[in-house]
């Protein structure tokens, strides 16, 4: 007779830490603390998987929220399989999307996904990581192959999405192709055998499918899913985004870019941040909490902006663009090492803002002078229109863009 299974407190407390800040499905924190004992006392690892879809060529922090709890992850000797959404990508993943996403080529793709696993070995050992590519099984697929993966969902199913259900709504159109997408990312659980799925609380859907299709299949105990908060971009309303390039941290900005964003977020996001973009223990975090009640919030902001640019920069890095910091902010102060651009005749400040890369676009320099962040000689700029002289003088944008006009 099969003794009877008893839950051990060391797997309840590692599937607390691991899920924190997360939603759990089915089960909750109780299946995956069976899952983590199971494992170890069988030997054979979880198998955790983490899609990606290479749509940019960077990534930001909010990324790895979810790159994090791979690390906790591959920490207790699990494996970690990471997938590159080669055929998916070519799809475009319709998630929260308010209509149809352009498709992206072989080529793009390609390109994109080379510097993906070079950041992300900034937070865990890709190294030790399986890395695989759904188009190696979904490029191969027949038309039988795909008659059947997609027999096993209903259109009404598809239409219980929230973004598919209000683009319909609305009139907008729905290609059949997008349809395909968490569909294929579900085959993807079948193909790379998952035991665990994480995601960001927009992948609720297609996350959830995967077991579906896993059972439909033939696996008999489908995978967990593991879906995380999406993290707002430093104006705290949007999730952060390369979309909004204003408002997002990425892992390859530079350590003064990245401590002067993470000053500009508000108050209300600084516990959030705390949470999922540190590891600070959760005695901590409680804290933090209640120094936020007593104390000014840009001490404590400070710390936060001093321990995640220090994940992802050196020491020496870190401090200097906290002193920085301090300078050009708090003490009002100028930069010392101002690069210089040539003025070689007046330039519409629309024009010269996108020329020295300060903005992505001209919407995006109309909008930071509408919120008078671009200053010449520290004097507001308001006019659009407006043109620079070919003069010695100092234009800056935001908080910590500077250049030397000479």
């Amino acid at each position: 007779m099969e003794a009877k299974f008893q839950l051990k407190e060391e797997f309840i407390k590692q599937a607390e830490e691991i899920s924190r800040g997360a939603e759990l499905l089915p089960g909750g924190v109780k299946e995956l603390a069976i899952k983590l004992q199971k494992s170890k006392e069988s030997g054979i690892p979880i198998r955790v998987k983490l899609g990606m879809d290479p749509t940019r060529p960077d990534l930001h922090l909010g990324h790895t929220v979810v790159m994090k709890k791979l690390k906790k992850f591959q920490e207790l000797g699990h494996t970690i399989v990471l997938l590159v959404g080669g055929a998916t990508a070519m799809v475009g993943d319709p998630s929260g999307k308010s209509e149809t996403r352009p498709a992206l080529t072989k080529e793009q793709v390609e390109e994109n996904a080379k510097t993906y696993f070079e950041q992300m070995s900034k937070v865990l050992d890709t190294s030790k990581a399986e890395v695989v590519n759904n188009a190696d099984w979904l490029h191969k697929m027949q038309l039988t192959d795909l008659l059947k993966l997609a027999s096993n969902v209903t259109v009404a199913q598809m239409m219980t999405r929230d973004d598919f259900a209000k683009r319909y709504a609305e009139g907008k159109p729905i290609s059949i192709h997008e349809f395909f997408y968490p569909l294929m990312q579900a085959y993807d659980s079948v193909a790379i055998d998952a035991d665990i799925e994480l995601g960001g609380t927009d992948q609720r859907f297609n996350v959830l499918l995967g077991r579906e299709i896993q059972t439909a299949y033939g696996k008999p105990n489908p995978q967990m899913v593991m879906l995380l908060p999406l993290i707002e971009g430093t104006d705290g309303l949007v999730k952060m985004s390369k979309t909004y390039p204003e408002h997002c941290i990425s892992l390859t900005d530079s350590a003064k870019d990245m401590y002067g964003k993470l000053m500009s977020i508000p108050d209300t996001l600084i516990v959030k941040y705390f949470s999922l973009l540190t590891d600070i223990s959760d005695a901590e975090l409680k804290k933090i909490e209640e120094r936020l009640k007593t104390e000014n919030p840009r001490d404590i902001k400070m710390q936060l902006a001093y321990t995640i640019t220090n994940e992802y920069h050196s020491d020496e890095e870190t401090k200097k663009a906290q002193d920085e910091f301090v300078n050009v902010v708090q003490n009002k102060g100028i930069p010392e090492d101002i690069p210089s651009h040539k003025m070689d005749g007046e330039k519409n400040i629309l024009d010269l803002l996108l020329e020295l890369g300060f903005v992505s676009s001209k919407g995006e320099a109309k909008r930071l002078i509408a919120g008078g962040g671009v200053k010449l000689d520290n004097e507001k700029i308001t006019d659009i229109t407006m043109s620079v002289p070919a003069k010695p003088a100092i234009l800056q944008a935001g908080k910590r863009k500077y250049m030397r006009l000479v």
